[in-house]
């Protein structure tokens, strides 16, 4: 065998990588073997015929080339072989010709330029694993709670840093409306979703799905994190309103009271961090009609009938109720439909009114259409729109009107027959 040579200390020249990304003691020796491997291949072609020894405890490594011996003058290959003469002259006097000669490599000797390259792979090898120990992290943590620190705001999305220095991307469509970031503010969100593309994780944070809202209730209100009330759904328009079904599993507890909280100190902090949103907590039920119901407050429901295969609801009120069931620009129904997974249609309760006619009689003569916009603004029968300003007509439906007016001259000409 070749007589000892000085070792090389690179586990101790590359221990800075250990320090800086946090990798486990046999990580990063295999990473070292891997960035030896890969210099020497570089150098002799394949790094087959070599054996890397790396010694954690000493903080070393051995790099041995195991070479077949051959005759005198035959070494066509001399990164794969050695003649006998060499051979025996390398501190190996017993070798004999097919037998394979161990030699060992002094990796330093190969100069400045093999020890550049060795850190220029080892930092490349690093930093892929920092990145997908990064994205194995965070793809784990989708949809749970993060806080960052603005570093940079554009027009488009917003770059928040953690502790650890990791990046959150907050797009302008995951903003609430409202929010305004300044540099240095501390912002909340939830991890949205993980991208890899091309080995270069992508943290996107959002503060407008319903998550976030789930999760900032979690950590608001202890009954939910610790089990005993559980969040059975959830709708919201960010920034202005949303819906909150919550049930207790301890009869004791009042679900709706615990989530408000004393005079509304539970509630408010949410409410603050999502920009003076209301919040509707209501009380889960399995009976889709009480779900409906409650889903519709304030406004005070007459009679609903309900398709179960379809999961449409007709809605019935007396006329002052409909605008409460509907809410501003139709938001309180939108937001009952999306929280119950009903299509909710409101009506208003004829019982008083034998004469008026539902629109939906008039389907063969108005666009479906035009008679789905007229509900919306909680215009259901022919009367309710023959009662209303033909302008509201133009401005709430958000028709021409030259449709108004053809819709008008319909259904005055049923009253009038």
């Amino acid at each position: 065998m070749a007589k000892k040579v000085e070792t090389v200390d690179m586990a101790d020249q590359f221990s800075e990588f250990k320090e800086l990304k946090n990798i486990d003691k046999t990580t990063m020796i295999s990473v070292l073997e891997e960035s030896f491997r890969s210099v020497i291949a570089k150098m002799f072609g394949s790094d087959e015929n070599f054996d890397v020894i790396m010694n954690p405890d000493k903080g070393d490594c051995e790099i041995y080339q195991n070479l077949e011996v051959v005759p005198d003058g035959e070494v066509e290959n001399p990164n794969q072989q050695i003649s006998l003469t060499d051979a025996r002259e390398d501190d190996d006097p017993d070798c004999e010709i097919g037998e394979e000669h161990t030699r060992k490599i002094d990796f330093a000797k190969f100069g400045r330029r093999a020890i550049l390259n060795l850190r220029q792979t080892l930092a490349s090898k690093i930093l892929d694993l920092q990145k997908d120990a990064i994205y194995n992290k965070f793809k784990d943590l989708e949809g749970e709670l993060v806080s960052g620190e603005v570093y940079q705001s554009w027009k488009r999305e917003a770059l928040l840093l953690d502790d650890d220095k990791n990046e959150f991307i907050l797009p302008k469509e995951q903003q609430i409306p409202t929010d305004i970031y300044r540099k240095g503010d501390t912002v909340r969100a939830v991890i949205h979703k993980v991208d890899n593309q091309n080995n270069n994780p992508k943290i996107i944070v959002s503060r407008t799905s319903e998550q976030f809202l789930r999760r900032l209730f979690e950590l608001e209100v202890p009954e939910i994190h610790d089990g005993l009330i559980v969040i059975r759904a959830v709708a919201r328009k960010p920034g202005e309103r949303a819906k909150i079904a919550v049930e207790s599993y301890d009869d004791r507890i009042d679900p709706v009271g615990a989530c408000v909280g004393v005079k509304g100190s539970r509630i408010h902090g949410i409410v603050r961090e999502l920009r003076n949103e209301n919040i509707d907590v209501i009380n889960y039920t399995s009976d889709p009609v009480l779900f409906i119901q409650r889903a519709l407050s304030p406004a005070k429901i007459t009679t609903i009938r309900i398709d179960d295969e379809t999961k449409h609801a007709e809605v019935f009120l007396r006329p002052d109720e409909v605008s409460l069931a509907i809410g501003r620009g139709g938001l309180n129904i939108k937001l009952a439909s999306m929280l119950t997974g009903y299509t909710i249609d409101v009506y208003r309760d004829l019982d008083n009114d034998e004469d008026d006619v539902y629109l939906d009689r008039f389907n063969d003569e108005i666009d479906q259409w035009v008679i789905d916009a007229l509900k919306a603004i909680g215009c259901a029968t022919a009367k309710a729109v023959l009662n209303t300003p033909r302008q509201d007509l133009v401005d709430k439906a958000d028709l021409e009107e030259d449709t108004v007016d053809e819709v008008l001259e319909i259904l005055r000409a049923e009253f009038e027959d």
